[in-house]
């Protein structure tokens, strides 16, 4: 069936976004979720303490109230189809965020594509196979209703309560939602009190600003619908304030400059603030705090470039739009007669068969059970794991930061010290697993404090070529790991 120029191009950007998505890696943090998604499922109770350490036995632990939901969703997609399948969700669910955001931007197909191809090569800097990646669909559903409502396309604003109820049972990014209504709330109440000062208030304001304040209002009840009710609302804030998380974990510190894979969101930064400058159109004040919050907070932390890639395509579309307009008519330019010759149809289709088989070549390169098996390898401590199993040393278990989640998921028979769970070890034992890692001053009386009997780390630390010297055997070596006992 022949295709159409402009379907060709929808389906071909979306096509390449989905072969992105396909990329995004299986984090450190990913075994845990299974974990608990197992739990979930096999219990038919969401866990309400921790089970999986030995540092916070039975303590509360307060996140799967609010990412059952999509831990449950990671458990049954990998019990179908193996780590492949994560693959595959992770791919679903970014080709999902960024088709609601090409329905919201303005501009021909071809404006649109260029831009968020942009933003899809920006945001791949942080896709996990995590429970964020439903804050990052969440997040441009919010984006996509908002601006149909600030544009008069559509009203969908009694979906978004709603959405936060599925997000608040998802992952604790749901404040996000509350910081993308407030950008639109905000210029409406702003334009309505300046219009009262005046004297010349608009008729229509106050009944926009009714319904976004019951919209708040509906927001917040669906917030509070989760195991944990409305003490939810305070847990985001609770978990940004643990200063190790913003001085010692790369994904909450500013973006590396330095490095390659940070160019692209540089460029869609630089880009976007050149083409407003350009364009002419003059800026609105959604748009300004649109660009102004996401870019702040991706700057402060690089985590939130997959948020501010959703956020920009929506200004730069619009005024890169406006700009070729501009230039059309300063240098006399029409378009030509689009080319509707039948060949260039079916070409369109053979292109696209083509990305099908791509797609499906890597697809397939993620159920391939040795490919999968040598990535593993190359980052996990596979063969200390499996030494452990056999030889089943007694003892407490000191282990690396980055390896407990997948300890927690692959030898639950030892407790872990430590994990991704920031919010449930704090400061203060994140800080005591520092101490030791870095042979700080104290590092001895931490391990016996804690009547640690082995340890598995990376050989970067500065401990482990100390450990020899005060009675430390190794029970264990390969290139990316060393296991102690004594």
């Amino acid at each position: 069936m022949p295709m159409s120029f402009r379907n060709f191009v929808i389906t071909l950007l979306f096509l390449c976004v989905f072969y992105m998505g396909l990329n995004t890696p299986l984090d450190p943090d990913t075994w845990w979720h299974l974990r608990a998604g197992e739990a979930v499922l096999q219990t038919g109770t969401i866990p309400k303490t921790d089970s999986y350490s030995f540092t916070r036995a039975g303590e509360p632990w307060l996140y799967p109230s609010m990412a059952w939901l999509s831990q449950v969703q990671l458990y049954a997609v990998y019990s179908l189809l193996g780590l492949g399948g994560l693959n595959l969700w992770a791919a679903v669910l970014v080709t999902l965020a960024f088709a609601f955001i090409y329905k919201a931007m303005s501009g021909p197909p071809l404006l649109r594509a260029f831009v968020l191809v942009l933003a899809v090569t920006a945001s791949g800097l942080y896709w996990a196979a995590r429970p964020y990646m439903v804050s990052f669909v969440l997040s441009a559903a919010f984006l996509w209703i908002l601006e149909d409502y600030r544009w008069k396309r559509a009203n969908r604003l009694l979906w978004l309560p709603l959405l936060m109820a599925v997000w608040v049972n998802s992952h604790p990014g749901f404040a996000m939602g509350f910081l993308i209504v407030a950008t639109y709330l905000f210029p409406q109440l702003l334009a309505w009190l300046v219009g009262l000062w005046r004297r010349q208030p608009d008729a229509e304001t106050p009944r926009q600003l009714k319904q976004l304040g019951l919209l708040v209002l509906g927001l917040l009840l669906g917030a509070c619908l989760n195991p944990s009710g409305p003490a939810m609302l305070a847990y985001p804030f609770q978990t940004v304030s643990i200063g190790v998380l913003q001085d010692h974990i790369i994904e909450w510190q500013s973006p590396n400059f330095h490095a390659l894979n940070t160019l692209p969101f540089a460029l869609l930064l630089f880009l976007t603030l050149g083409v407003v400058g350009a364009s002419g159109l003059g800026l609105a004040l959604t748009d300004f705090l649109l660009l102004a919050g996401f870019g702040y907070m991706s700057l402060l932390a690089a985590r939130n470039i997959p948020a501010f890639a959703l956020a920009a395509p929506l200004v730069l579309a619009r005024h890169a739009e406006a700009g070729l307009a501009r230039l059309a008519r300063q240098f006399a330019w029409q378009p030509g007669p689009p080319i509707t010759a039948r060949w260039t149809r079916g070409l369109h289709l053979a292109v696209v068969l083509l990305g099908v088989l791509v797609i499906g070549l890597k697809a397939a390169e993620h159920f391939d059970e040795q490919t999968r098996a040598e990535r593993l390898a190359s980052n996990l401590p596979i063969g200390a794991v499996e030494y452990l199993h056999q030889q089943r040393p007694e003892g407490r278990l000191f282990n690396s930061y980055n390896w407990g989640g997948y300890l927690i998921w692959a030898l639950p028979e030892y407790p872990v010290f430590t994990d991704g769970r920031t919010d449930l070890y704090g400061d203060e034992l994140l800080t005591d697993w520092l101490d030791v890692v870095r042979a700080d001053p104290g590092w001895q009386f931490l391990l016996e404090s804690y009547a640690i009997d082995l340890i598995l780390l990376e050989k970067h630390w500065p401990i482990v070529p100390l450990l020899p010297f005060y009675d430390w055997q190794v029970l264990y070596e390969d290139e990316i790991s060393i296991l102690y006992g004594r």
